[in-house]
């Protein structure tokens, strides 16, 4: 089982004080004779919350590297792997790339960004660590 990210209980915090139920804490996937987790890269977990009708997974990323861009790179990688395995598995769970505030404010708030977003379609939810909680949802 992979390690906890280093946002992962200020995110579980966040979405609770949002209203959500957490039911995973991780989600595991069956996919053939693997086991895997929305969140494959060590130091990440992922997480899963209903509320009302609605189901998501969340794959939290911390963009703590020196390189922000390489960072997208790899975050975006595993969000890809992972929005097409629940489909296999839990098509009713949405899933979403949760980045902390500062990536929003910088990052995705550039050109860049911007066109990462919109081409590749990425839900996002956007927490604040030190509040905890969930700031915009990017959908």
């Amino acid at each position: 089982m992979p390690a906890r990210n280093i946002y992962h209980d200020a995110v579980v915090r966040a979405l609770t004080a949002d209203g959500w139920t957490i039911t995973h804490d991780p989600l595991p996937l069956t996919v053939g004779d693997r086991n895997l987790y929305v969140d494959l890269a060590a130091g990440r977990r992922p997480v899963t919350a209903e509320r009302g009708n609605r189901r998501i997974a969340v794959e939290v990323s911390s963009f703590l590297s020196p390189s922000v861009v390489r960072d997208m790179q790899e975050a975006v990688g595993q969000y890809d792997v992972y929005r097409a395995l629940p489909e296999e598995n839990d098509p009713d769970r949405t899933l979403y790339l949760a980045v902390p505030l500062r990536i929003h404010e910088g990052l995705l708030a550039e050109r860049f960004g911007q066109i990462i977003l919109a081409r590749l379609r990425l839900r996002v939810l956007v927490f604040d660590h030190v509040q905890e909680r969930v700031v915009p949802w990017i959908d």
